[in-house]
Formats: C-alpha cells, structure tokens, sequence
C-alpha cells in the first residue's frame, strides 16, 4: 500500500553514504571552540535580557515563579541536559545539517522527519521572529540614551499599531494606507542574512565577538547587582507555589533554546563525533550557571512585582539610580539578542537545505553557493520569512509558539535514541547518551511538563500549523520524495 511509505525511515549508513556523493558539499571548518561559542551565542538572548522580567513576575495572565526562577531555571536545565544528550548521541552519529529533521528521518520515518523539518521552521524562525522583535525594542530604547526618537510608526507590531489612534495619525501613507511596520527588526536579519550568506566561518568569529561582548555585560552586572541586594526581596520565595515556578519554567524555556542549533552545523565540523557532544553539553552546563547567577542578583536587586518589563536588568540598575549602568546593560543586550539572530538564521537554511535534499522541498532550495559553499538560497528564504513576521508581530506570541515546537522536536529526539538503541544497538557511536532508557524517557517527561504550562492558545495554533504542514507534505513532499527511488544500504 502506497501510504506505506510515509513511515519508511531512512537508515543512518544511506544516509551518510549520500551525503558524502552528494556534490552540494558545506565547508569543514568548525572546531569544538567554535561550537560552543555557537551553542553560547544562541542560547543567551532575549530569554535572559527580556523574558526573565516575565517569569519572574508575571504578566497578569500567568502567573511569576518570583525569586524561585531559580528552581525554574534549575528544572528547565534538567530538561533541556536529558535532550542534549540524546541530541549529542545522534549529532555525533549522524554528523548532517538536518539535525532533529535528520534523526528522525533515522528513527521514526519520513511523516515524523517531516512533521520535525516543519516543526523546526517554528523553533528557528518563528523563534527568531520573537528575538528580532525583542532586539528592535532594547535598540529603539538605547538611542533614548543619546536623546534619538525613533518613530514609533516604524518599531511597533501592527497590532499595537491598530491599538493606538496616534501611531495611526503619525503614520505617513501610500495611496492613503499607512505605513507601518518594525524597522529595525528588518535590518538586523537582513544584515545578518548576508553575514551568513557570505560564509559559515564569518559568521562564527562574529559570533565569538558578540558572546565575549554579552558575557562581559552580565558579569557587569552581577558585579554591580550584587552591592545592591536586599535579602527581603527574596520573601516570599516562591509567592504562586508550585503552579508559579512551572509558568516561570515554561517560560524561560524560550531562554535555553539554542544549544540545539548546534547540531545543525555538524556538517560543516571538523571532527563532530568528538567536537558535537563537546559543544552541545558544554554550552548548556556553562549557561545554566551564568541564568543562575544573573536571576539571584536581579531578583535580590528589587521586588519581583516589579520586574514585569521587556528590560528587566537594566529597570533594576535605574531603579537603584544607577542610569550609566543600564545603558551599558540595553548594550549587552543589544549584542546578546545579535547572536540569538546570527546563530537561529544559521540553522534554520540547514534544516531546508536538508529537506530539499531529500525531495521533500523543491530542490532549488538545496543550491550551494560556488565560492563560499554556504546554501544561500535557503539562507535567503528563511531571511525574508524572519524579516517579514518581524516586521509586523508581537513577542509573547512568537515566543510561546516557538517554546512548543521546539519542546515537540526535542520529544522526538528522545524517542528517536530509544528507537535506534533497539533497532542499531552495535551502530558505532561516537558519543553515547548514559543511562538509557532513563535519560531519554526523563527527557520525555520534562518537556511534557513544560507544555502544559504553556497557554492553552499556544496549543491551537501549534495544532493549526501541523495541519497546514500536513497539507503541503502529502501535496508535495509524498510525490516528490527521493526516498522511493533510494535502496537503503545496512
């Protein structure tokens, strides 16, 4: 039967035995450094800078976690450490930009790599999407330090624009249709579109620039922050209980997205069965630290009641009258969300470049560049997509829409380990997660936990975007896929 096929999954020696015929070769040239700067810069952004402020204190439909952030932060990093070993393990395996699209093609079979291929768009675009927005804010607010205005015609989303009868009024216009739209979140991913368009290794040095610039920031702060703690502001610890600290996880979730991203670079690593584990674990254990350090100053600085701000740390440093330090702060910021940007826009083209390969995209979409061996035409893509949704959306909603695709894609990673421990078990692995089953199916179950304390909105539309997914597969992907004309190779 002909629907049979949507479940045949690809095994792991085809595909790497593809990959290496394949004559659209990336460029090797990442080290174990270079990935966990990668994992670094992706991971510390607008979760740390904006969101914190959030989960925290809440926004007066969920509720804040308070200074027990803390434990939040402790949770979400045992959640995300189960499935960055088993991303490591398969990263490591299968050293391809396809990432969780890839493995679950390994594991599960083409309509789960599919529904994860399209799953991924919502973790790293419509992730971005958020964090461009969240950049837009903190650069409009740094400009204020030097007495700019930036219209606000030209750095709102639309819906607040239609909110407001002044944006509406100050607005100019086209034949008569006013023109609105977030400026600065459109520049900074189109030049960072072409910062990646031009080559890989570019891109990491910038990298490395902006996570040296931010780690130096929030050690500014803390440095500073910690003159100005006042033990009362940790009572009540935890004032919602329970059902408190796990909004603040769901949450901040969105502030430990990254250190996958890291995985989609594997193709272009120098030694990625070594340098992949190294760049994935080591990342997320050192940023889990640094959230740890930043939320006990900031929480010990002021009240968490007032710390529902999209600038948290730099609220904090006026609020004890220290104003040259915030601008510092919305620096570092600005800096921080960069790399955020830089490293999201890096893997989402990979994982299209990999559909493509495989059939399930057009294949034009899977055209390298001839001099600087990047894939530019989904580098493009994706581009105009971030710019596009930033231009015009609101950060909550991206942000709650990326946490559960992303926790979806790390579910399948998970169950794709537990799959290939039964199916391959002697498959040489050059990282092996411990302790399986228990590591993968603990995974399972933390990241099940953070969805439901995600807003039940989040659920319907994630629903609505699996569908529309759906159509496009069986209307193209099914028909076009190479998997029917490949013999797999054991």
């Amino acid at each position: 039967m002909e629907i049979k096929r949507v479940f045949r999954t690809k095994n792991i020696a085809t595909i790497l035995n593809e990959s290496e015929k394949d004559k659209r070769q990336l460029k090797k040239v990442l080290s174990a450094f270079d990935l966990f700067m990668l994992g670094v810069g992706g991971i510390i952004g607008a979760g740390i800078f904006a969101l914190i402020g959030t989960a925290v204190a809440g926004d007066g439909t969920r509720l804040g976690a308070g200074p027990a952030l803390m434990i939040s932060i402790l949770l979400t990093s045992i959640a995300c450490l189960f499935c960055g070993l088993c991303y490591a393990e398969f990263a490591s395996m299968v050293p391809i930009s396809g990432s969780a699209y890839t493995y679950a093609y390994a594991s599960l079979g083409e309509i789960f790599a599919w529904i994860i291929g399209w799953d991924l768009l919502l973790e790293y675009a419509v992730g971005n999407i958020a964090v461009a927005v969240s950049w837009s804010g903190y650069f409009v607010e740094f400009l204020k330090t030097f007495g700019l205005e930036f219209p606000k015609y030209l750095s709102v989303d639309l819906t607040t624009a239609l909110k407001s009868k002044e944006i509406m009024e100050s607005a100019p216009r086209i034949f008569d249709i006013p023109i609105i739209f977030n400026l600065p979140a459109v520049f900074i991913v189109v030049l960072l579109t072409i910062i990646l368009t031009i080559g890989i290794k570019l891109s990491s040095r910038f990298n490395i620039v902006m996570v040296l610039i931010k780690l130096s920031v929030l050690l500014f702060f803390v440095v500073i922050g910690i003159f100005f703690i006042n033990p009362k502001n940790y009572q009540p610890f935890a004032p919602n209980g329970l059902r408190g600290i796990q909004t603040g996880a769901a949450i901040i979730f969105f502030a430990f997205i990254g250190f996958d991203a890291v995985s989609t670079a594997a193709e272009e690593t120098k030694n990625p069965k070594r340098d992949m584990p190294i760049g994935i674990i080591g990342s997320l254990a050192f940023v889990t630290v640094v959230y740890l350090v930043v939320t006990f100053v900031l929480t010990g600085m002021i009240p968490s009641k007032n710390l529902n701000t999209a600038e948290p740390l730099s609220v904090a440093m006026r609020v004890v009258n220290m104003n040259w330090a915030a601008g510092i702060v919305a620096f570092g910021s600005i800096v921080a969300h960069t790399a955020v940007l830089l490293v999201f826009q890096m893997g989402q083209p990979r994982i299209f470049f990999s559909m493509a390969r495989d059939g399930l995209l057009p294949e034009w979409i899977a055209k390298v560049h001839p001099r600087f061996r990047t894939p530019y035409i989904a580098t493009i893509i994706a581009g105009i997509f971030v710019a596009g949704g930033a231009a015009i959306s609101r950060l909550d909603e991206m942000a709650d829409l990326c946490n559960i695709g992303t926790l979806t894609a790390f579910i399948i990673v998970c169950i794709g380990v537990l799959i290939l421990r039964v199916r391959e078990p002697e498959r040489k692995r050059g990282f092996r997660t411990p302790f399986v089953p228990m590591v993968p199916i603990l995974g399972i179950i933390f990241c099940l936990y953070l969805i439901s304390g995600l807003p039940k909105l989040s659920y319907i539309r994630f629903v609505v975007w699996l569908l529309i997914g759906g159509v496009l597969y069986f209307f193209f992907g099914f028909k076009k896929s190479r998997l029917k004309e490949i013999k797999n190779e054991t």
